[in-house]
């Protein structure tokens, strides 16, 4: 039976943290950031963590690295 792959797609845009959660970076700091207020920016630096229903389905997708 061949290796299982990680999906390249989600390793790039997912990481663990130490104690198992997953991390994401947030959404819409690309372009277009005229219109959105600095709060909302800011808010948008730091890095997400993945609610608990979704870590099943990503620690799948990261097989066998997660």
């Amino acid at each position: 039976m061949p290796k299982m792959k990680t999906k390249k797609s989600a390793a790039k845009r997912f990481s663990f943290t130490g104690t198992g959660k997953v991390k994401y970076k947030k959404q819409n700091l690309r372009h277009i950031l005229t219109k959105k207020s600095t709060k909302r920016k800011r808010n948008l630096r730091h890095i997400g963590i993945l609610s608990h229903d979704n870590v099943a389905v990503i620690k799948k997708q990261l097989l066998p690295n997660g």
